[in-house]
């Protein structure tokens, strides 16, 4: 229930801020606005989230980053998949932790691994990867897992580290801590000094509650801020006119027409 209320609030507040008309931002905000894939692009119904195809129309239409979720087989396998569970996109109740790598594969084959993922996009397209709140059996061996199969990409250029909790990003403690960032939901004063105080390498947060405030607390500090859901042009400019660059979307594409345009 307070996952559907959140998102209704998020979704009535998108509606009202694309009404808002703003100014186009001027030459060098629009160039350097980095737009990400929440997922990929997708409906969940003729192209599912957090897949190749989602991740391949996002990439050919020109947008910087996705951002996809980190999950691990019951034999280690890392995979891109958000859910612990496949029932909500699949209608399969099997926990992903549960099942080998060859079952989930042969059950939900639509799942990439890491590896896939990796091999795909990784230097051509800005990975965003979150670590999900879920138990590490075998810690030590899932941090050389991670470490191996993101060698060939560098940290920072290639991709950086989310998590929902810092205290998550002890799982990755193979890169430099300016790699990870925060996202925050409701709790973004508190993520915040947290990411100022582990010296992350920034935040990432609903646009209403990300304040111009926190964006400047976290600029001097060297840290980058980025702002989600955006879904509308005046939003985007919104973000834009006021010194966001990285913005989060499950628009994505539509948002890098908008900017496209406008720049040239």
């Amino acid at each position: 229930m307070r996952d559907l209320l959140q998102h209704t609030a998020m979704k009535t507040v998108n509606w009202i801020m694309a009404g808002i008309p703003q100014p186009v931002p001027d030459q060098v905000a629009l160039r350097n606005c980095r737009i990400i894939s929440h997922r990929g692009e997708h409906d969940n119904i003729s192209v599912i989230e957090n897949t190749l195809p989602a991740f391949d129309t996002a990439r050919a239409n020109g947008v910087w980053g996705i951002e996809c979720d980190i999950r691990w087989t019951a034999d280690l396998i890392p995979v891109i998949y958000h859910d612990s569970c496949g029932q909500r996109l699949f209608g399969n109740p099997a926990r992903v932790s549960e099942l080998a790598f060859a079952d989930l594969r042969a059950q939900m084959p639509l799942i990439p691994s890491l590896t896939e993922l990796a091999g795909e996009f990784g230097g051509n397209t800005h990975l965003m990867l979150e670590i999900k709140a879920e138990h590490y059996p075998q810690l030590q061996r899932q941090k050389a897992i991670l470490r191996e199969q993101l060698s060939t990409l560098s940290p920072g250029l290639d991709y950086h580290f989310l998590a929902l909790e810092p205290e998550l990003f002890a799982r990755v403690d193979f890169v430099p801590r300016n790699v990870c960032l925060p996202v925050a939901q409701l709790n973004t004063s508190r993520l915040s000094r947290a990411a100022l105080t582990t010296r992350c390498g920034g935040l990432s947060g609903h646009f209403l509650l990300l304040t111009d405030k926190l964006r400047q607390r976290h600029e001097l500090a060297g840290q980058r801020v980025g702002t989600g859901f955006i879904s509308s042009k005046n939003c985007l400019f919104r973000e834009l006119n006021r010194g966001i660059e990285w913005i989060f979307s499950n628009d994505a594409v539509k948002l890098q027409k908008i900017r496209d345009h406008y720049l040239q």
